[in-house]
């Protein structure tokens, strides 16, 4: 869908949309459209007891005395509480109502509606992102399309504002940040069959192309760094791990960089901690924090972001065979730290720590987000609405979690301390990858944390939102994208110059 922006003018064809308040009247706009059509509008709305509630819609087919071939009004809702995010929520209502049908063109009209706190240029920037947002597919395998009876995809929407070069601008950058997240949905989606380390590795080295410096760390590499514990979670498969480091330098030369870390395991058998056969599948997706990570960088790059950024994710996959690492093994990580490895099955803690400690120690970073679905233990917590957050930082929780909200990516901070971190100390080794049956999200976190020093760091659980969450208003895809428009607007709001 092509969506573009124009100041007013009654289209030739296809679908007019023009919006109202709850508990509208037909005055201005509304009033002289519903003239032309000989009070038709006006009686379509009474018909169905049309007041102007958010999201609800009004239609009126081939209407006289205009051009169009459809006259839609969309309730907008008490103006004074159309935040960002719901207006991208109406957004992605426009583009589920008119994505196919029998239009190719849709033209929404926006006038100055009394007592909206949005700006006209966000209202209309915002309005746009949903839609594209909400517009995002992933059918590149499907060979056979259904017979939809003549319907058509709508090629072209034009959103009419008296802001139109303002909201132009402010949509550049929405527009980037959507490409990013198509990225990382399109990552978590694709198979593993066709998604393996080496192939995500290249995927990502493609962003070059955007003033992005990639360096891609293959095995030998890292065993001569002492990544065991990395390099351990994948010896068990025929595909090469790997360590890929994006750079983006858009702030002030030498200026200390933000970090952003990402657990990539392309694909989680469980290793030889063998998981059910059901829902295995799923387990293509458990790369979600690189793939966060990846579309963060992109998306910073795309619109030229300020700062100095670092994104670091580990590849690796999963697999039980002759070679796998078996539980009771003992690992040393890049730390020096000893790992007893108890469950096979908590590889993702062992590919970031090793990452993180990468990270801390060669780029001196101002803070470290780590991304990873890492627990299932998180969704029986919270669910699929929040990740879980755990921190050694209080200000930059906070951030996340007002940024969270903003944008409709929510955090919940959950405990962190000592008891805690007794449950992953080891008779054979430094410290053991599970801490038992309680409290599974926390002690994973308090493993993590023993590979950061005194960096500000931020552990960010995603196993909840990162796939197979609920379908809403701006997404039905099975990959979500999470993480990559939170991370980016905190960027944005806290760390650009």
């Amino acid at each position: 869908m092509n969506i573009s922006f124009a100041d007013h003018s009654l289209p030739r064809a296809g679908v007019l949309l023009l919006t109202a308040p709850k508990g509208t009247t037909f005055k201005g706009r509304l009033a002289e459209i519903d003239k032309k059509t000989g009070g038709t509008l006006k009686k379509a709305a009474k018909a169905v007891n049309f007041d102007g509630k958010k999201g609800s819609f009004v239609e009126l087919l081939a209407p006289k005395g205009v051009s169009a071939a459809r006259l839609v009004i969309l309730g907008l809702g008490d103006p004074a509480e159309l935040t960002p995010t719901e207006a991208e929520n109406l957004g992605g209502k426009i583009a589920a109502r008119f994505a196919e049908g029998t239009d190719k063109e849709l033209a929404i009209w926006l006038d100055e509606t009394k007592g909206l706190t949005l700006e006209m240029d966000e209202l209309v920037a915002r309005l746009a992102f949903g839609m594209k947002l909400r517009a995002y597919r992933f059918d590149k395998y499907k060979t056979k399309k259904k017979d939809e009876n003549g319907k058509v995809k709508l090629a072209k929407a034009v959103i009419m504002s008296d802001a139109t070069a303002k909201a132009r601008r402010t949509f550049s950058d929405l527009a980037k940040l959507a490409d990013g997240i198509f990225f990382a949905r399109d990552l978590v989606n694709e198979p593993a069959n066709i998604l393996h380390p080496e192939e995500f590795a290249a995927r990502v080295k493609e962003m070059s192309e955007l003033g992005l410096k990639i360096e891609v760390l293959g095995e030998k590499q890292m065993e001569k760094l002492g990544m065991g514990a990395l390099l351990g979670v994948g010896q068990g498969s025929r595909r090469e791990s790997q360590l890929v480091v994006m750079r983006w330098e858009g702030g002030k030369k030498g200026e200390q960089p933000i970090a952003f870390i990402g657990k990539g395991v392309c694909f989680d058998t469980g290793g030889i901690s063998i998981k059910p056969a059901a829902s295995m599948e799923d387990m293509k997706g458990d790369m979600g924090g690189a793939a966060c990570v990846a579309g963060l960088m992109r998306a910073l790059a795309g619109r030229k972001a300020k700062v100095n950024a670092i994104g670091v994710i580990g590849l690796v996959e999963n697999m039980p065979d002759g070679n796998a690492q078996r539980p009771g093994d003992i690992v040393t990580s890049m730390s020096g730290q000893t790992i007893e490895v108890i469950n096979t099955d908590a590889e993702g803690r062992l590919v970031l720590c090793d990452a993180l400690w990468y990270t801390q120690d060669r780029f001196k970073p101002k803070f470290m987000i780590d991304l990873a679905t890492l627990t299932g233990a998180i969704m029986i917590s919270l669910g699929q609405e929040y990740a879980g957050l755990f921190s050694n930082d209080d200000e930059l929780s906070d951030q996340l979690f007002n940024v969270g909200e903003r944008e409709g990516e929510k955090v919940w901070r959950m405990p962190m301390g000592p008891a805690y971190d007794k449950m992953i100390d080891s008779k054979f080794a430094d410290m053991k990858n599970v801490g038992g049956r309680f409290g599974g999200s926390i002690t994973a976190a308090q493993f993590l944390q023993r590979f950061v020093n005194d960096v500000p760091w931020v552990h960010l659980d995603i196993a909840g939102t990162a796939m197979s969450s609920p379908a809403s208003d701006i997404n039905t895809s099975w990959g979500s994208g999470y993480g990559v428009r939170l991370l980016d607007r905190l960027v944005a709001s806290h760390y650009e110059g």
